[in-house]
């Protein structure tokens, strides 16, 4: 089928499936999570072909890594459909009831955006996250996954679709695109009849393009230039564990930390300890000429702050308080996650009050900016924007309001007959 043929297709079916029960849905989904587990050995067979081709193409790790699934991954995605399932459904969920002085009964209910579409790159996991989503909050989903991911959501798409009909369900409210083609992806951004939202999951050049392009509303799931302020005030111990785990746990993914905030009053041995303790587990450590006095790394221009890495690579800059450091993130910052480490309330509520993002972690990894970890059970991305959705994209982010009123023959103006 053509793109336009497949998100038609996806439409038709995702308007009987939008008053689907939450019985018939979790049926559907501890399907899906069944044939995830027990087909693995062909998930993984799939994703050796993608891996092999990304590596002949020449790309990095740090790509590679999002694009590797292993045994410890499916087993992830299997837990996440695991947790959308003991999710309450929103759909249909009041918001708001009130009755109005004139006696309408006016409720404000929750229902299926409608079919959702998917540009991602790199991380076939996405493919599972995002049908599941859908599938629990009653919408179609088109997918449009990168050249390098095809094998892996090919096989994982055909998975859902296989949920989909063993319950008696149209396979059709799962597209995927299997055109690697750029027109075609061009194309499905222009099909707002068919489309009603588009999610874009990558990094900065494939937002640019979604909302240059895209016909329908977009809602942007984009990359994430996080990062961590350490306070005067702040123990050291802790500082160091939460760092290294920010920057380490998985370096290539978008809640990593690229840029760390030393308070300039901090002391010069702690200092070279956290920065040594970073570079001895293979972090580049990059910055400005200040910080290179007290540790020598690459010194660096200013515009390198915008950068995300998404590797073992931090920038390092000195500040001389939390405004500073607040400043400094407002201006290089993405809106994705930031941290501060401190033991001090006054600077911590500062912090969140100053800090123009979806996170804000106080003594904690910016790592845990994820939907499983929140209780979404997945995401279909973090959202940096400041309309409809921030933060995690999960269920509720997947639906709309609709104005519901009851009446008993109410009419607003005198109009007589």
């Amino acid at each position: 089928m053509t793109t336009q043929q497949i998100c038609a297709s996806v439409k038709n079916a995702s308007i009987e499936f939008a008053s689907m029960s939450t019985d018939k849905k979790n049926k559907i989904l501890k399907n899906l999570r069944s044939l995830i587990l027990d087909e693995a050995s062909s998930i993984l067979n799939a994703n050796k072909t993608d891996l092999e081709q990304a590596r002949e193409r020449g790309r990095d790790e740090a790509f590679i890594d999002r694009l590797t699934l292993n045994l410890k991954r499916i087993s992830q995605m299997a837990d996440g459909v695991m947790k959308i399932i003991s999710l309450p459904d929103p759909v249909r969920e009041i918001t708001c009831e009130k009755e109005l002085s004139n006696g309408l009964l006016l409720r404000k209910a929750r229902f299926p955006l409608g079919v959702i579409g998917i540009v991602f790159e790199a991380r076939p996991s996405v493919a599972i996250d995002c049908a599941a989503l859908c599938i629990k909050s009653g919408n179609g989903v088109v997918l449009r996954a990168s050249r390098e991911a095809k094998a892996s959501v090919n096989l994982l798409t055909g998975l859902v679709k296989e949920a989909l009909e063993n319950n008696f369900v149209s396979p059709n409210l799962c597209g995927n695109i299997l055109s690697v083609d750029h027109s075609d992806t061009i194309q499905m951004l222009k099909l707002s009849d068919y489309i009603d939202v588009i999610i874009p999951r990558g990094g900065d050049k494939l937002k640019r393009l979604t909302f240059q392009e895209a016909t329908m509303p977009v809602l942007a799931a984009a990359g994430g230039n996080c990062h961590m302020y350490i306070s005067e005030s702040a123990d050291e111990d802790m500082a160091i564990k939460v760092a290294l785990d920010a920057k380490l746990d998985r370096p290539a993914t978008c809640n990593a930390l690229e840029t760390l905030l030393l308070d300039r009053s901090l002391k010069s041995e702690f200092v070279q300890r956290i920065l040594t303790r970073l570079q001895n587990a293979g972090v580049e450590i990059r910055g400005t000429a200040e910080v290179n006095d007290i540790f020598p790394l690459i010194i660096i221009d200013r515009d390198e702050f915008y950068v995300e890495y998404e590797c073992e690579k931090i920038k390092v800059a000195f500040v001389s308080n939390v405004k500073e450091a607040c400043s400094h993130i407002i201006q290089y910052g993405n809106g994705h996650s930031e941290a501060i480490i401190t033991s001090n309330e006054e600077e911590a509520d500062y912090f969140i009050n100053n800090t123009d993002s979806a996170a804000v972690y106080i003594n904690a990894s910016t790592r845990f900016t994820d939907g499983f970890e929140f209780g979404l059970g997945a995401e279909m991305g973090i959202s940096t924007q400041k309309i409809h959705a921030r933060g995690p994209i999960g269920l509720n982010e997947l639906t709309i309001e609709k104005y519901i009123v009851r009446g008993s023959g109410q009419t607003r103006g005198n109009v007589s007959r």
